[in-house]
């Protein structure tokens, strides 16, 4: 009876993550072979040993710099999760700064917008954040993506359980 019940506990909780996992939705950029798994940060100590290589990158926007040709977005980074989306739930892996060409309007890419970058490692640029001398790596943006609030919550268990309030569902 006992092994019974354990079978069908687990038998239930497994069919449950998967539900889950089926409701994430899909990576936006497939197959990038031999994208650099390195953070920003760890990519800002050695630059020269990643230059050229392909990153798919995401964080928050900082600023949104244009200039004649081309415009620069600083962000600040994040692991991306399964689907490629940034998480702020993590620390911060460092900054880099993603070099687009063209004008890009500001209001696009606001202040505090999570967005996911594909591109090639281009150098870097010893800039400053405050007072304190920071080490940027720079990507040339092949695509990049601005998640909207929606996006952000796709495939997330909308289902909170309260100790002695009972389930509440948003």
């Amino acid at each position: 009876m006992r092994i019974a019940i354990h079978s069908l506990r687990y038998s239930f909780g497994l069919l449950l993550a998967l539900m889950l996992v089926a409701c994430a939705p899909e990576p936006i950029y497939k197959n990038v072979p031999n994208a650099i798994a390195a953070p920003p940060a760890l990519v800002a100590q050695a630059p020269e040993r990643y230059a050229g290589g392909d990153v798919i990158w995401g964080g928050q926007v900082v600023q949104v710099t244009t200039f004649a040709n081309h415009s620069e977005i600083e962000l600040l980074a994040y692991p991306l999760d399964s689907s490629q989306r940034p998480q702020m739930n993590d620390i911060g892996n460092g900054r880099f700064i993603a070099v687009m060409p063209g004008f890009v309007e500001p209001l696009n890419f606001p202040p505090g917008a999570l967005i996911t970058i594909s591109g090639k490692l281009n150098g870097s640029r010893v800039g400053a954040i405050g007072e304190a001398s920071y080490v940027f790596p720079l990507v040339s943006v092949g695509q990049s993506h601005v998640w909207t609030p929606k996006e952000m919550n796709q495939g997330r268990n909308n289902v909170q359980f309260g100790v002695g309030v009972g389930v509440g569902i948003r």
